[in-house]
């Protein structure tokens, strides 16, 4: 798939398939150009997003559940309707309390995402 296409323009949810990421973890990518991607989480409660890092800017809404988020190394917990910035190579994760989703928004696009 080449990386400078947009994949969807109007995004329906029920035409993208989840793809499994880890234990109690699945993902949607919903849309992307080279410049800008948007993608959904869904986790299961206890799932975790590993502690790592990318050069990506990241801002992510939490659409759902209660989550211990840490960046940079403090950690706090957010809940349905709040959010976080993640600025390029800064370390973080999360760990799900109460099964949710969060909605990420990366620029660049991952182009690791699509491999």
């Amino acid at each position: 798939m080449n990386t400078n296409e947009v994949v969807n323009t109007f995004i329906k949810d029920d035409d993208i398939a989840w793809e499994q990421v880890g234990a109690g973890v699945k993902r949607k990518i919903m849309s992307y150009d080279e410049r800008l991607m948007l993608v959904k989480v869904a986790f299961e409660a206890g799932g975790i997003g590993s502690v790592h890092q990318h050069h990506h800017t990241q801002i992510t809404h939490v659409e759902s559940g209660v989550f211990e988020v840490e960046i940079d190394g403090e950690k706090q917990i957010l809940k349905t309707g709040d959010g976080f910035y993640i600025p390029p190579n800064v370390l973080h994760g999360a760990v799900c309390i109460e099964a949710g989703v969060l909605i990420d928004v990366f620029s660049p696009m991952r182009e690791d995402f699509m491999k």
